[in-house]
């Protein structure tokens, strides 16, 4: 069975940072390309970050120089370092993971996890 699990979310204050992890499971993570996703309240689902197996990342343009993915293969494990938070930045981050790159950057399909809340305010 296939699991998708994040943590490390909560309240942050306004320039904060956290760190959150995707540990998956039932997969060869090694094989799979991963992206991190956010939706906020009364918005659509937002691609935020992607890395290949290869280790190849990409940001949107609001988070560039704020936000790092990575991945530790060993672990089965992603991240997303997240810093300097603003309050726009709030929502629910999702990881996603699945072996083609066209099916990360899509909003369909693909391994899913539940989801960890994001909130920045003073």
């Amino acid at each position: 069975q296939v699991q998708l699990v994040e943590s490390g979310g909560g309240l942050v204050q306004p320039g904060g940072s956290l760190r959150l992890s995707c540990a998956a499971s039932g997969i060869s993570f090694r094989l799979y390309h991963m992206g991190w996703y956010r939706q906020a309240p009364g918005k659509q689902r937002e691609l935020v970050a992607t890395i290949t197996i290869g280790g190849n990342t990409n940001y949107v343009d609001s988070v560039k120089g704020r936000f790092t993915i990575s991945r530790d293969n060993a672990k089965n494990t992603g991240y997303l370092q997240m810093n300097s938070l603003k309050p726009e930045d709030t929502a629910v981050y999702y990881c996603k993971a699945d072996l083609s790159m066209n099916s990360v950057v899509s909003p369909q399909g693909g391994y899913w996890g539940q989801g960890t809340q994001v909130t920045v305010s003073s």
